[in-house]
């Protein structure tokens, strides 16, 4: 007997929005038809002509669990993150202590099997624990990054020889990088040149577009004379010159197997915010990489649009405002967003800056692939995939108020910005959030293991089965 029966929906089909119903068992999709003729069921949910779509996959979160729960932690975060359709979180190693080990690893999984009401995957951090990186992966990690080319929060920056080091070794475990692609060396000259500038715009200038350009080629350089190419994963890629980079880099890439292959993310303040936010936003508005020109914000969009940037994901990394009350140049960097990324991108499509199929692909379909999470079930909307079901009703845009936030964050870059919120989302067929408040239980959110996971017929994990190593 299915668990669910969703009713009087409407989902994207050939580029239209057609009635149809939803059938779930055991947490999967059994089935997606205009109509279903069956008698009994669990639970039937009226979806009132709210439109479903796969629920996001946001694959660059800082929930700052465990060392820095004051600004958040697994539990506020996933609620947030519920809050606004997204059920799949992979959450970055730049937490304390940080996950470059497995002390680091073991302690965060046991937070976020406490707390977290949506399904997660945990990064691994690189740093000199090159010798950590195979025990990491075999732990369980997803992603090895957000990978530091230079200083940011948690100091876990790395030099080009490190990077080389790392990215022959994830390569050669076919694992993915994640990519924070900023060169140290012009940071620092900038921020000397720049010590005594006051201008609004500090930030951007210390961290120019050059900044990001170099970092994206020089990687790109290490890691095709590494002799294991990684798969590249570019976060928060936020310049013209850096995404033309990547598309050059893609087109090079092998066509027969994962080595060397590059894809790359844009987070919404690079799309929605620009420097000419400075003047209201202050260090409110202040993130690595930082805001930039609104030229450069509206080919973000373009880019995002015509298929040259794989993914939309938050960098969601809470600060306190008291913290960010402070000079432009000492304020931390960091904005919070998992919980209005998506309601920022389904507005987006209704002032036509997107197609829905666009946001549904960029916001599901690619991160499950590109961070292997489509072997788990996820990123899609089809008939045995997880039912992570994101329902919403085109026409309710409201403005984005901090004070309806569920993250312990208390502001947000994007205040008074239009949103377009669920009317309930679902997690693996359980609605988590019903449209006025999340309902899900604390811990109730499954551990999403990378494809490095070895385990034996106990269960136990496995690391080291003397595999050649050479």
């Amino acid at each position: 007997m299915p668990d669910v029966l969703i009713q009087n929906a409407r989902i994207l089909e050939d580029g239209r929005l057609v009635p149809a119903e939803i059938l779930i068992e055991d947490g999967k999709i059994k089935g997606i038809a205009k109509e279903f003729r069956v008698s009994a069921y669990d639970e039937k949910i009226d979806a009132d002509n709210m439109v479903v779509i796969p629920a996001g996959i946001d694959g660059h979160v800082h929930f700052r669990d465990p060392g820095l729960t004051y600004k958040e932690d697994w539990y506020t975060g996933s609620c947030s993150a519920a809050a606004g359709g997204i059920v799949t979180v992979l959450e970055h190693p730049n937490t304390i202590p940080p996950v470059v080990d497995k002390v680091g690893f073991s302690l965060k999984l046991k937070h976020a099997k406490k707390k977290s009401v949506v399904d997660y995957g945990i990064n691994g951090g690189v740093t000199d624990n090159i010798d950590k990186l195979k025990e990491l992966w075999r732990l369980g990690i997803s992603v090895f990054g957000e990978i530091f080319m230079a200083e940011s929060t948690g100091a876990l920056n790395i030099s080009k020889e490190t990077l080389g080091a790392a990215l022959s070794q994830i390569g050669q475990m076919d694992a993915p990088a994640c990519i924070h692609a900023e060169d140290e060396a012009i940071r620092l000259e900038n921020e000397q040149l720049l010590k005594n500038d006051t201008g609004i715009d500090i930030h951007s200038r210390v961290r120019p577009n050059e900044s990001e350009e170099k970092a994206v080629a020089d990687c790109l350089e290490i890691n095709k004379s590494a002799a294991f190419p990684a798969r590249l994963h570019f976060c928060h890629t936020s310049t013209p010159e850096a995404v033309r980079l990547i598309t050059q880099a893609q087109k090079d890439s092998s066509p027969l197997n994962n080595a060397g292959k590059v894809t790359c993310e844009v987070v919404p303040h690079h799309l929605f915010l620009s420097t000419k936010d400075y003047g209201k936003l202050g260090t409110l508005g202040k993130m690595n990489p930082p805001l930039r020109s609104p030229a450069d914000a509206a080919y973000m969009i373009q880019a995002l649009n015509s298929g040259l940037i794989n993914a939309v994901a938050s960098d969601h990394a809470p600060h306190m405002r008291y913290e960010k009350d402070a000079p432009m140049l000492s304020a931390p960097s960091g904005v919070p967003g998992v919980e209005t990324l998506m309601p920022l991108v389904l507005a987006g499509v209704r002032k036509n800056l997107f197609t829905l199929e666009r946001v549904i692909q960029v916001t599901s379909r690619n991160p499950a692939y590109i961070f292997g999470l489509d072997r788990l079930g996820k990123g899609s909307m089809a008939e045995g995939h997880d039912a992570d079901l994101l329902l919403f009703d085109p026409k309710n845009i409201v403005p984005i108020k901090a004070k309806n936030l569920h993250t312990q964050c208390d502001w947000t870059p994007y205040e008074g910005m239009d949103g377009l919120f669920p009317g309930m989302t679902l997690s693996r067929g359980d609605v988590v959030w019903d449209g006025a408040q999340v309902i899900a239980k604390k811990g109730r959110g499954q551990f999403l293991p990378g494809a490095g996971l070895k385990t034996d017929e106990d269960g136990k994990i496995i690391l080291d089965d003397n595999e050649d190593d050479e």
